[in-house]
């Protein structure tokens, strides 16, 4: 197992450490990641997603969504009544799960539906107004400059 050094980025970057951290994070995840439920992550837009996870067996009141500090958290727990009930095979795993996923700075959760066993919850990215660039006018001329009252030079 391989550690990434962030060292060189933080002689000349401020603020990277949670970047850092994140990555770190994924790695660990990816390397113990669990394979229930299978999901899909698409990009359908410039700023949108939509995660599709296949969740058959559980119905919209077994299925928990949460997002928190840029984390997607979905879990599902089933009440299943099985009294009368004898399989002879169960193909169809509707146990407990809890999957997190990272979402970037200003993603935010859209909508939610579940239809035919598939969870589908739809993302974007909102960038605020103050953080999205904007153009500055530039004047002609010199600027001009106001005089100073002489009570105020005094002071």
């Amino acid at each position: 197992m391989n550690a990434l050094d962030f060292s060189p980025l933080f002689r000349t970057a401020i603020g990277f450490d949670r970047m850092a951290r994140q990555l770190e994070t994924a790695r660990g995840t990816a390397e113990t990641s669990q394979s229930y439920p299978p999901y899909n992550i698409e990009k359908t837009g410039e700023d949108s997603y939509v995660l599709t996870m296949a969740v058959a067996g559980f119905g919209p009141d077994d299925v928990e969504i949460t997002a928190k500090d840029n984390t997607l958290t979905i879990a599902a727990r089933t009440q299943q009544n099985e009294e009368g009930r004898a399989f002879l095979y169960r193909g169809i795993a509707a146990r407990a799960f809890e999957r997190r996923f990272v979402l970037a700075d200003h993603m935010v959760v859209d909508g939610a539906n579940l239809e035919h066993g598939l969870l589908n919850v739809s993302l974007k990215r909102v960038v605020p107004e103050a953080l999205k660039p904007r153009r500055i006018q530039v004047q002609n001329g010199r600027p001009q400059l106001q005089a100073v009252p002489q009570e105020q030079r005094a002071a």
